[in-house]
């Protein structure tokens, strides 16, 4: 199973075609070399394997975003029940 986060682009480097994006407060780098639409900073995008994939509205990053930290409540729930 393959769960995509969304992130937010926080800085672009033309040079070497990548960005820096923020993931739930934990930032990494990501390749723009197969995405061929524009993104800027403050955008939200979906990564897989280090690469960016598809850019996402602002509403839909947010809601997914909420629905993963539920989640993320419930599995800490479930290990504190056990």
């Amino acid at each position: 199973m393959c769960l995509s986060i969304p992130s937010q682009v926080v800085s672009i480097d033309e040079k070497n075609n990548t960005c820096i994006v923020d993931t739930m407060g934990t930032q990494r780098e990501a390749s723009l070399d197969i995405f061929k639409e524009k993104i800027e900073i403050g955008d939200y995008v979906l990564i897989h394997i280090g690469y960016v994939m598809n850019k996402i509205s602002k509403e839909h990053a947010q809601e997914s975003l909420e629905l993963y930290q539920q989640m993320v409540e419930a599995i800490q729930r479930e290990d504190e029940d056990a």
